[in-house]
């Protein structure tokens, strides 16, 4: 079981930046590639980035350059540094791990999420 605490957002003007925060609680952190998602107001849920155990990331490209997914496996934490945010990137962004191979349409495990909202 492993359970995930978000934190970090906010309201920021476009332009700036945001750095969420993950906790993940278990001791099976190491098993799964540790993720972030986003639901825009009106929209599906879509995958923003992902890393995995040994520090691959992996982006949506929209966000490609702008994002970085961090790691540390020492303190079950994950964190994404968002900079030049846009209005498009306002949503409620999710912390969720996955076992690899698996889709993060269907992710095993997920927290409650945090809003960003980014103003013009």
């Amino acid at each position: 079981q492993v359970q995930l605490v978000e934190s970090g957002g906010g309201l920021v003007q476009a332009g700036g930046s945001l750095r969420l925060s993950c906790a993940a609680s278990g001791r099976t952190f190491r098993d799964y590639v540790m993720g972030w998602l986003r639901r825009a107001p009106g929209k599906e849920r879509e995958f923003v980035g992902a890393i995995t155990w040994d520090g691959v990331r992996y982006y949506r490209d929209s966000v490609k350059g702008r994002f970085t997914i961090s790691r540390d496996n020492a303190k079950n934490t994950v964190s994404l540094q968002m900079n030049s945010l846009t209005v498009d990137d306002t949503a409620v962004y999710y912390c969720a791990a996955k076992t690899a191979g698996s889709s993060w349409q269907a992710p095993r495990y997920w927290g409650q999420g945090t809003q960003v909202t980014v103003s013009s």
